[in-house]
């Protein structure tokens, strides 16, 4: 039986009608049709269904949608605003921090939670707040530039 799921996504208030067992993840994929937020491991270990829950960054994967009720959902779509880039997405533009893209949106959040509790974080920050991010092509030196590049320019 389908329970009303009540949420904030992307700065816009959100109801719908979800199935209990159903994922933030799945729902923010084939509800809301925002496909930046990856399916990966669908195990939690991998990043790229990455999220920001009220500011936190969370493995959409690993929560219920339910579980997400009244809260705030940011996703990659999200990052951009009145056209125009987040800093972060410009700096991986940039340094070339992009390859498949496929890991980009979950390292795009995690950043993006990182920049927001420190603006100034060290290479070791960045490279913890990132280590939970999984990248199969590019061995994660232009990420972390990227995100050194952008904390930066704030």
């Amino acid at each position: 039986m389908k329970k009303m799921l009540e949420l904030t996504v992307n700065g816009q208030q959100v109801n719908l009608e979800v199935e209990p067992q159903r994922t933030l993840q799945e729902v923010l994929r084939d509800e809301l049709g925002l496909t930046g937020t990856k399916r990966g491991c669908d195990d939690a270990s991998c990043g790229a269904c990455t999220v920001l829950l009220n500011g936190k960054a969370v493995l959409s994967c690993n929560i219920l949608a339910l579980d997400a009720r009244g809260k705030d959902v940011l996703t990659v779509e999200g990052l951009a605003k009145n056209g125009q880039l987040h800093p972060l997405q410009k700096a991986f533009i940039e340094r070339g921090a992009i390859q498949c893209g496929f890991c980009t949106p979950g390292m795009l959040i995690s950043a993006k939670e990182l920049l927001d509790k420190n603006p100034k974080p060290t290479e070791l920050e960045v490279r913890e707040a990132l280590s939970g991010n999984l990248c199969r092509c590019t061995g994660y030196a232009k990420i972390i530039e990227a995100v050194e590049a952008a904390s930066q320019s704030k």
